[in-house]
């Protein structure tokens, strides 16, 4: 597969094309917890322990790897998303990526290629979710938000893998080896890859300007906005929304550089919010104009204007645009952020979603819990 391109499944046109290609029914729980035929799954390799390699990134932990760390985040992402078929013992399914995921972040799996700060995060989407416990973090999809395009084989999905490391190749081989053998049907596939980090964690985007300023950063900060912290089933998890987006790029780099920077509301070569080296929204000029303007992305997108929490933000640019990644704790965080945008965000003349999807991203495991044992274990 290409960069940026993208295999599906399971949409209305897809089974005409092709009648075998089904659209994966509603779970229930026993479907979820039980399945059959899983047990080409139970054999993995063994994960060694990760060097002081500063490359190495520790899959382990309370939280997975790839969201919060490392930091700043890898150069490139080969992010996937799956349908779960009938029959796949998920307990095993994701106890067998646990396994590779570990060997693979320990390094020397693939060849002679450094670790490359590789990370992979995995999330079960409200499908499965749902199946599990109906009123738990996930189990909630995203709703069609005004000026999607998204086809129905590019919305939604079963299963998450991002994949993140500091060197394409890298993440492209990973998800080969993760996903070898397993029985899981490829619905969509993006990669993306990020410019330099600045000293706040921030990198340009295809536009130009600086992205990823305003973070939740601090474990408190992160324990606010980002974290789960129940119920147990999912605590330490996170809920993630990615979107891919279409991005009329000529068009917004022949704006003059003042036009686009009023559509951002910051400085292109500083970053520097409109209003001065400190961000003020209410900011206005001496004739009553606000200093950033109303339909001003930042202004649009602000958690003070929205009224939501701060998402934690993992964007990526790509073939097509822009490859949306955030973590929240609320998946009303990004609905209504987004909501707001839609009513009169000027950065959306420029961008199409093509791609979306929610995910719950499991908590954290180790070598003795496997990925995904908790809310298992809960919903038996």
């Amino acid at each position: 597969m290409p960069p940026g391109g993208v295999t599906t499944t399971g949409s209305a046109a897809a089974r005409r094309h092709n009648p075998r290609v089904v659209t994966p029914p509603p779970l229930s729980r026993r479907a979820v917890l039980l399945g059959a035929g899983a047990a080409g799954l139970l054999s993995a390799c063994s994960a060694p322990a990760a060097a002081s390699d500063p490359g190495v990134v520790d899959v382990f932990g309370a939280q997975q790897a790839g969201i919060a760390r490392p930091a700043p985040p890898q150069r490139h992402v080969d992010l996937s998303v799956w349908d779960v078929p009938p029959g796949i013992r998920l307990s095993a399914l994701l106890a067998t990526l646990g396994r590779r995921a570990a060997a693979l972040c320990a390094g020397g799996q693939l060849a002679d290629l450094p670790p490359a700060r590789l990370t992979v995060t995995a999330g079960l989407g409200p499908r499965i979710v749902a199946a599990a416990g109906p009123d738990l973090p996930g189990a909630q999809d995203l709703p069609v938000f005004p000026g999607d395009d998204v086809e129905d084989r590019h919305r939604g999905g079963d299963l998450l893998l991002q994949v993140c490391a500091d060197e394409p190749l890298v993440a492209a081989l990973a998800v080969t080896e993760l996903t070898a053998g397993i029985g899981m049907t490829p619905r969509w596939r993006k990669t993306g890859f990020r410019g330099p980090s600045a000293s706040d964690g921030s990198a340009r985007n295809v536009l130009g300007f600086a992205d990823g300023i305003v973070l939740p950063k601090t474990d408190v900060e992160l324990a606010a906005d980002v974290w789960l912290d129940g119920p147990p089933a999912v605590r330490g998890g996170t809920i993630a929304v990615v979107r891919s987006m279409r991005l009329d790029t000529a068009a917004f780099h022949a704006l003059p550089v003042t036009r686009q920077e009023q559509v951002i509301g910051r400085r292109k070569a500083t970053a520097e919010p409109l209003s001065g080296p400190e961000l003020d929204l209410g900011a206005k000029t001496p004739d009553g104009e606000y200093l950033i303007p109303a339909d001003a992305h930042i202004r649009r997108a602000h958690p003070l204007t929205v009224g939501a929490g701060v998402m934690l933000r993992r964007s990526y640019n790509s073939e097509e645009g822009l490859l949306f990644i955030s973590f929240q704790k609320e998946l009303r965080t990004f609905v209504a952020t987004q909501h707001r945008m839609s009513e009169g965000d000027a950065l959306l003349r420029y961008a199409t979603p093509t791609a979306s999807a929610t995910f719950l991203i499991l908590p954290g495991f180790s070598a003795d819990v496997p990925l995904g044992q908790a809310l298992l274990h809960a919903s038996s």
